[in-house]
């Protein structure tokens, strides 16, 4: 600690140098054979090197290009290159050479006087530079001091694994949750610290250089990833990370990882992975239960809407889980050919509907899952989520008509269903979004219709002359239905209605400005030839026999 108070008490680069080589011997057998320093690029031997062997461990040096590694000294058997790394930067070296095999409580110190030495360096060229502000200078005093804290905690091992494990209880016990871990990760290690879920989302990142924006996991590569570092005991290196699993009772929680670019990890920064990710284990398990508890009330509530509820049960009970119920609601069906509904697809259909913005209530059936959500959902945004998801896009989702109260959930219910058995069994394309209020004349046909339905069939293509009719007293329905009836032919028409030919082609222009709809168009002639029919037969029927 002495030692580190005079590194960090000079702003002088060779003063530092000259500090680390006069006190190598107090780690352990060790002496200075030489030290250099990065100055413009090039690595400057300092004053205090010898001159016997000057030249050939000048060359051995640069050969090194910024690795550690031996050096030959004449007659000592053990000399090593040791590399006095910033963040950013090489700041130069020091030879240190060996008498005898050190121990490994004094390799641990003789590590830790270079880690200092190196941070008291970066303080000075930060200071030289004048390009590090004042929130600088005090990471770089806090980074002194968890140093100060690694050199008491070094002197042996089991001190170090002491330290280690008592900081990882402390951030545990305080609560602070996965960024107070990736912090103490970051502080132990200098490696820039992040933890993932399970799908390889990013949840907390501590240290420089994080992606903006995060890469968007593949669901195919990220599995392989799992099951790779599964397979094996221990952190595991995956490209530039070391990587360790989090999964309490076998269940993979999430991911813990160090970034390691220039692969500086020891022994230490894998034993302080392993304790990090042993206290995130209760952290994330944690908020599994919760995440269960909340998706239990959720389902519980989406199964009671989908069947008929209190209303103003159901409205406490939306307040009680976050969920806004007062505004317009959509039923959304969800049905995948190569996923069954269990838990784990209803997790993805949520995962995919909160990212496209659609705040819902989900449950599943038993072969589909159901989401009851308060925006009308894009055509196709989340059948592309979902695609991404599960890697395949032989998925159908139907959707409801608007729903304004919570009576009509279960009849929309019924219309998603009804939407997506369209679209399944359609012989064009079998896959994607169906939309209800979308399907014509097909929303009718099927089992399960109603007064109601037919009704609002006959509202949506007649709706605009019925009333038309009801104000100005005018026939078009009328003339509709018979035009229809006698398969379209002018004069047949013209006479059973009993008016001109003239007349005639006067009204059905009529009807078609007022109702928008082409009489040319198969499909607008298909579906107000079946509602004119409905409206004469059924509907007449059924108003008949409320009157009477």
């Amino acid at each position: 600690m002495t030692l580190s108070s005079a590194l960090f008490g000079t702003l002088d680069e060779g003063e530092i140098l000259g500090l680390a080589m006069d006190h190598v011997a107090a780690a352990g057998p060790y002496g200075a054979e030489a030290g250099y320093l990065t100055v413009d690029g090039a690595l400057v031997p300092s004053r205090r090197n010898g001159q016997v062997h000057a030249l050939a461990v000048d060359r051995r040096v640069r050969e090194l290009a910024g690795e550690d590694g031996p050096v030959t000294v004449p007659g000592l058997p053990r000399a090593r290159a040791l590399g006095l790394r910033g963040h950013e930067r090489l700041h130069g070296y020091l030879v240190v050479t060996s008498r005898s095999r050190p121990t490994e409580a004094e390799r641990s110190l003789l590590a830790t006087l270079v880690r200092h030495t190196a941070a008291a360096l970066s303080a000075a060229f930060a200071h030289r530079r004048r390009r590090e502000d004042a929130l600088e200078l005090y990471r770089l005093r806090e980074e002194r001091t968890a140093l100060q804290g690694q050199l008491i905690s070094v002197v042996a091992e089991l001190g170090y694994q002491r330290a280690l494990h008592a900081l990882m209880a402390d951030v545990a016990a305080s609560g602070g949750g996965e960024e107070a871990i990736t912090r103490a990760l970051h502080r132990l290690t200098g490696l820039p610290a992040l933890v993932e879920d399970r799908f390889g989302r990013l949840r907390s990142w501590t240290g420089p250089d994080r992606p903006d924006p995060y890469p968007e996991p593949d669901p195919v590569r990220q599995d392989a990833m799992l099951y790779a570092v599964g397979r094996q005991a221990g952190p595991v290196r995956v490209k530039d990370r070391l990587v360790t699993l989090v999964r309490p009772h076998g269940e993979i929680l999430g991911v813990l990882a160090l970034v390691d670019v220039r692969r500086e990890a020891d022994d230490h920064t894998l034993r302080a992975l392993e304790d990090g990710a042993a206290s995130l284990a209760p952290e994330l398990a944690h908020l599994r239960n919760l995440a269960e508890v909340e998706s239990k009330l959720h389902r519980e509530l989406a199964d009671d809407l989908l069947t008929g509820t209190d209303e103003a049960s159901a409205y406490a009970r939306s307040e009680a889980v976050g969920h806004d119920l007062h505004r317009r609601h959509y039923v959304v069906v969800v049905q995948w050919s190569n996923r069954t509904a269990d838990g784990p697809f209803a997790q993805t259909v949520g995962r995919a509907a909160s990212a496209v913005g659609m705040h819902s209530l989900l449950t599943r059936r038993s072969d589909h899952v159901v989401l009851v959500t308060d925006d009308r959902p894009h055509a196709r945004a989340l059948y592309e989520a979902l695609a991404r998801e599960t890697g395949t896009r032989s998925g159908t989702i139907g959707v409801s008509a608007p729903c304004d109260s919570l009576a009509d959930i279960p009849h929309r219910y019924q219309e998603a269903q009804r939407a997506l058995e369209v679209r399944r069994h359609s012989r064009g394309e079998h896959y994607g979004t169906t939309f209800f209020d979308e399907l014509g004349l097909y929303r009718i046909l099927g089992p399960g219709n109603d007064y109601r339905e037919l009704e609002t069939f006959v509202h949506e293509w007649l709706g605009q002359l019925i009333d038309y009719d009801s104000r100005h007293h005018t026939a078009m329905v009328e003339t509709l239905s018979q035009y229809f009836d006698c398969g379209g032919n002018y004069d047949e028409t013209a006479e059973s209605l009993a008016i001109h030919r003239s007349t005639l082609r006067y009204r059905l222009q009529r009807i078609r400005d007022i109702s928008g709809n082409d009489l040319a168009d198969v499909e607008d002639r298909l579906n107000l030839q079946v509602a004119t029919r409905v409206w004469k037969i059924v509907l007449g029927e059924q108003a008949g026999e409320r009157r009477r």
